[in-house]
């Protein structure tokens, strides 16, 4: 009897201990690990799903939740859910936040995945895997990239007997039909000027032989003579030339919403834009995309997103083999395929533009031809907040850029340099 007890007493400790094993940890086989991946863009949660989904079928023993934050949102939760360690496991970063959260700790190596062959940083963009380097390591994998173009609504051009945009568009070309097809009294105009670098004026600097920064990303530029023409052309068009909303009017009704209500036939927004104009009833039925006018030279803005995993992750071993996943020709030919966005993985452009069909979408893959990269830098964030309330004045009509830019190349530096 005795040895019957001790007997059962043995192996239910075995099984105890068995049990609280097999509970450790996130590599468990018999209990199943949750990540969630963390993203802004609501149209993008589709393909984001769907790569999920092909990602779990090879990894049972893995489940993902795709959470969308919007874009408003986004970093003020991310910041937050950083600082308290309830970060989602897998973040998307953004040339202009990356800096700040990978020197601060809060993203993962993955230089190991590199050396061991799970990620291939050759098979990317090169511009957007330097984008995403810290201090000669790998912290976030690429996830696209993107070009902007010159959205048009055919309806009102055709209204005027205007031509559609084309490779032949300079600035003057865009200047003269913006006025054709701009009537005040109705509240309609040719184009859209915003005070905002990404989908205003940054490609027009670009293409003025101008910028912000210089090679090294340490000395603003912004005083020089190019970037000073060509922010003042910009402006102009709503200040002097009256083609575009003012930057009041565009606060309360921006961009977007202004070309989608029919009241703006021309505003540059980028590749991204292609799933919600496709969504948008009024934008899939009546507008189209062309590439952008040129200046001195050809050149469009590029930038692009990536995964990184959260430092604080419980499960680094499912988010390293979900990562993985995700920047592997597989994931990103499902990203491509859905026209979920232009993959940074090279080569599988052609398939994001045959499932962007509705749109002349090749203008965008062809451009990264001219691409030159979001001005970006350790002060990202700050530079551009400096370079937006500097230009303010500017953009009310009530100084020159010339009278302006100084004392924004003074900011620029000054953050510059408290960054190193």
């Amino acid at each position: 009897m005795k040895k019957n007890v001790m007997s059962f007493i043995v192996a239910f400790g075995l099984l105890l201990t068995l049990g609280a094993c097999s509970s450790s940890g996130d590599q468990a086989s018999s209990e199943s690990t949750t990540l969630t991946l963390s993203i802004w863009e609501t149209y993008e949660k589709e393909g984001m799903e769907q790569i999920a989904e092909a990602f779990e079928a090879d990894h049972p023993e893995i489940k993902v939740n795709v959470e969308v934050t919007p874009w408003s949102q986004y970093w003020t939760k991310l910041e937050a859910a950083s600082t308290g360690g309830t970060a989602a496991d897998i973040v998307t970063m953004l040339s202009s936040e990356f800096y700040n959260y990978a020197a601060n700790g809060q993203l993962m190596n993955l230089g190991e995945l590199v050396k061991n062959g799970d990620i291939d940083v050759s098979a990317y963009r090169p511009e957007i895997a330097d984008l995403y380097t810290f201090e000669d390591e790998l912290y976030t994998v690429p996830k696209d990239v993107d070009s902007l173009g010159l959205w048009y609504n055919k309806t009102l051009f055709d209204a005027q007997g205007l031509a559609y945009p084309d490779e032949s568009w300079t600035w003057e070309t865009l200047l003269e039909t913006a006025k054709k097809l701009t009537d005040q009294e109705k509240g309609t105009y040719g184009f859209a000027a915003p005070n905002t670098g990404q989908d205003g004026y940054n490609s027009f600097v670009f293409q003025n032989g101008g910028n912000f920064l210089n090679d090294e990303r340490n000395a603003s530029t912004i005083n020089q003579k190019n970037t000073v023409e060509a922010l003042q052309w910009f402006v102009d068009l709503s200040t002097k030339e009256g083609v575009s909303p003012t930057d009041d009017q565009l606060s309360e009704n921006d961009a977007v919403t202004s070309f989608q209500s029919g009241k703006v036939a021309m505003v540059v927004q980028g590749s991204w834009m292609t799933s919600q104009f496709r969504d948008n009833e009024y934008t899939l039925k009546n507008c189209d995309v062309a590439v952008l006018p040129k200046g001195k030279e050809r050149a469009t803005q590029m930038n692009g997103k990536g995964y990184a995993i959260s430092a604080q992750t419980k499960h680094p071993e499912a988010a390293k083999k979900f990562i993985t996943f995700l920047g592997s020709e597989e994931g990103m030919k499902i990203q491509a395929e859905t026209g979920t966005a232009i993959p940074a993985f090279e080569g599988l452009g052609d398939a994001w533009v045959e499932a962007s069909s509705d749109f002349n979408a090749q203008v965008f893959v062809d451009q990264l031809e001219f691409g030159v990269m979001k001005p970006y830098s350790k002060a990202t964030k700050s530079v551009e907040t400096a370079i937006g309330e500097g230009l303010r004045e500017a953009f009310s009509g009530k100084k020159s850029v010339a009278e302006l830019t100084p004392k924004i190349d003074k900011e620029i530096n000054e953050l510059l340099k408290a960054a190193e």
